[in-house]
């Protein structure tokens, strides 16, 4: 579903206070004129069908709220091809790198460990606000989409797969790049091993607990972020938020991989003992992400999810939920008339939650509406 572009959206909006001044309309209190309506809806909704502003408050989004606007990104993942998602989980992997040249560098610039854990979220910062595909990330954002049974089980598995494949191999290229280029001076370079070896100090279960909380804290950054309306919030809780793991010696699975390949390519670790690290870690990561935040998260929202489309019509059958690769699609009319469900997985042109939106159709503005009005006389 494409969104339409800036001008189109200001066309509708002087089409629809057009028709305000044509039908005499006065800002007076009481009910609001049809033509105020379907400016509100115009704006105040994405064409995704997600709020762009609050109902009760407008730049305060309810628990529902936030809720529909994590599904419709959730949607904009799940459609996208595995060469895509390789692609942008290859940047996030890549990007990543710059938390751990960051903190080690200011550390070792300042011998400040507090001043080297505020440089701690830059890597997040170019993830977030570029929009690449983080797996900690991707432990809330899709889990919506199969809470509601509206994606199977295995189609997030193989989600999942992808992005983490390609957010290790593009931090494996950046561990690669640190440990065999000059990029580093001695000093950073110290730093950085020291870092990387603190981490393989922990036995596999003190690292599924550290792991643990630092998945809730990313899952926490991401649903915060769907319900901030600024660039600038964002930015404020990315830096907040992420600034905590390593303040609080917790570790996140795909800088964990960067810091412990740099110690595997120096020869200073054996590979082993980085896998070890790093299985813990992404279990710990991916428990606190689903469980702590997106089931409990999820269990606020009510029965309702959905306002504008029918749940029933986009659920996949139990079976199809748990063995199927497919995605619930809304019903279709067949051949012969009847109603029919029919359940396949989209392309990237397409959308799980492609429905008509119920009782929208006065917030449709017409080619008619939009032309200009004949000059008078």
């Amino acid at each position: 579903m494409e969104s339409p572009d800036q001008p189109t959206l200001f066309r509708r909006v002087r089409a629809l206070l057009r028709d305000q001044e044509g039908e005499g309309i006065s800002p007076a209190p009481g009910p609001k004129p049809m033509g105020e309506e379907r400016l509100r809806v115009t704006l105040d909704r994405s064409e995704s069908g997600a709020p762009a502003a609050g109902h009760a408050v407008r730049d305060l989004f309810s628990t529902d709220e936030i809720f529909q606007r994590l599904v419709a990104t959730a949607d904009e993942e799940f459609v996208r091809s595995d060469r895509l998602l390789f692609l942008s989980g290859l940047a996030a992997g890549l990007s990543i790198g710059l938390s751990f040249v960051a903190r080690a560098a200011i550390t070792a610039e300042t011998g400040s460990a507090i001043l080297g854990n505020l440089l701690y979220p830059a890597g997040f910062l170019l993830i977030v606000l570029g929009r690449y595909q983080l797996f900690t990330e991707n432990t809330l954002t899709p889990v919506t989409l199969v809470l509601t049974r509206i994606a199977s089980v295995p189609k997030l598995l193989h989600l999942w797969a992808v992005v983490l494949t390609a957010n290790v191999a593009g931090a494996a290229l950046a561990a690669m790049a640190f440990a065999w280029t000059p990029l580093f001076d001695p000093d950073t370079a110290e730093i950085a091993r020291g870092f990387a070896a603190h981490g393989l100090e922990f036995s596999s279960s003190a690292l599924f607990w550290k792991g643990l909380m630092a998945g809730w804290i990313v899952a926490s950054m991401v649903w915060l972020n769907h319900a901030a309306r600024e660039t600038t919030a964002r930015l404020l809780i990315v830096m907040v938020l992420m600034t905590l793991i390593p303040s609080a010696d917790l570790f996140h699975c795909i800088i964990g991989s960067c810091e412990a390949l740099y110690l595997v390519f120096q020869g200073a670790a054996p590979l082993g003992e980085a896998a070890r690290f790093f299985g813990a870690v992404v279990l710990g990561n991916t428990v606190g992400g689903v469980l702590l935040v997106g089931i409990l998260n999820f269990a606020q929202t009510r029965r309702q999810r959905f306002p504008d489309r029918d749940c029933d019509d986009l659920a996949l059958t139990w079976r199809e939920f748990m063995f199927g690769q497919g995605a619930g699609r809304p019903r279709v009319a067949s051949t012969n008339g009847e109603s029919a469900t029919g359940v396949e997985v989209a392309s990237e042109s397409e959308s799980l939650l492609d429905q008509p939106v119920m009782g929208t159709e006065d917030a449709e503005v017409s080619d008619e509406t939009i032309e200009e009005p004949p000059p008078a006389g």
